[in-house]
């Protein structure tokens, strides 16, 4: 059996992805308490059940410690279970608290903030473990549910690549495994014809690819890839984030970024593109 642990903050967007896993046709149970796991996957097994997602959240937080030694137990039964994490900054949480009207689990008596913080704490230690972290800020639920489509769609169990163009005066991606930095190169944005423009449009991927660094750098960083890539695949890690940042990722960043996914595409990697602050002033 494929198991995926779907986990992460309270108002992150646990419950969108686990309906995504639902739509690709995987087997969803909500907030099961982690004790019940080995149970509930050999039932499954003998059921012929071959996808299962479980959504784990701190509502079960005393049960939360017995993971590890869980997933050793389940280890022959469904494999290495894959941990996607969700997360969202604490003002994005806040807000969609605050417009559902609902407390977070650890909130007591105290604030939404206090409860939100007191929640990252418990949960810092399963976020360092997890095979794919996805910063829900900025997404939309539609983005989110790409997100999981492009992870455990089809094919899932090949490595899947997460190519990501942002600025830096926006902060770095926290979901990123890669990160590298494309500010080094001409900026159209000092160009008049170019500054309304983006990445996305021919003539500033011809500016940005008329420096000669710029074809350089791409083919150093495939042959990196290639590396790592292998790596990973040994490792058994399916999901890989890269993130690749100019000052504003508008231009150099975007256009970098559709050029490297097409050549990992064109080198049979399974590739998602993603503009983050492509939009943004």
């Amino acid at each position: 059996m494929d198991l995926v642990i779907i986990t992460g903050m309270s108002g992150a967007g646990r419950h969108s992805a686990a309906k995504a896993m639902e739509d690709l046709g995987w087997y969803v149970v909500d907030n099961l308490p982690p004790g019940m796991l080995p149970a509930l996957v050999n039932f499954l097994n003998d059921e012929r059940v071959k996808q299962m997602a479980v959504v784990l959240d701190v509502r079960s937080r005393g049960d939360l410690e017995q993971i590890p030694t869980l997933f050793e137990e389940l280890e022959p039964l469904a494999g290495e279970p894959q941990i996607v994490f969700l997360e969202a900054d604490d003002n994005e949480i806040v807000k969609r608290q605050e417009s559902s009207r609902r407390p977070v689990p650890l909130q007591g008596s105290g604030s939404l903030l206090e409860g939100i913080q007191a929640e990252r704490r418990m949960m810092s230690s399963l976020r360092a473990t997890a095979d794919m972290v996805i910063d829900t800020t900025t997404l939309t639920p539609h983005q989110l549910t790409s997100r999981i489509a492009a992870a455990y769609g089809e094919g899932h169990t090949d490595l899947r690549i997460t190519v990501m163009s942002f600025g830096f005066k926006n902060g770095v991606p926290v979901d990123a495994d890669m990160v590298v930095d494309v500010r080094f190169l001409p900026n159209p944005h000092w160009v008049p014809d170019l500054r309304p423009q983006t990445g996305l449009s021919v003539a500033v991927s011809r500016y940005v690819f008329s420096s000669d660094m710029a074809g350089e750098f791409l083919t150093r960083l495939e042959s990196l890839f290639d590396v790592i890539s292998d790596g990973y695949k040994t490792e058994g890690k399916r999901l890989v984030t890269l993130a690749i940042g100019c000052t504003g990722g508008k231009h150099r960043s975007v256009a970098i970024t559709e050029e490297f996914a097409q050549r990992l595409t064109a080198s049979g990697h399974k590739v998602t593109v993603m503009h983050r602050d492509l939009g943004r002033e």
